[in-house]
């Protein structure tokens, strides 16, 4: 399962991007700010994004846990 390394949104927010900015700028959208806050992966797109604003790699946001079966 990927998973979130970091918080996006706070790291977003020191690098000047609040989510109001984000909404309203059409940077990214409502329901994938949503899917971040709720620990679920985002759209491939937004995730682009997220690299370029934040200048790292997917590496740097995003690690695989593997999942337990039972």
């Amino acid at each position: 399962m990927l998973k979130y390394k970091i918080d996006i949104l706070e790291k977003l927010k020191e690098n000047g991007y609040t989510t109001y900015r984000l909404r309203k700028d059409k940077i990214i959208g409502e329901s994938q700010i949503q899917k971040i806050r709720n620990g679920e992966l985002a759209s491939k797109e937004t995730l682009n994004t997220i690299c370029r604003l934040l200048h790292c790699q997917p590496g740097d946001i995003l690690e695989y846990i593997e999942e337990i079966e039972k």
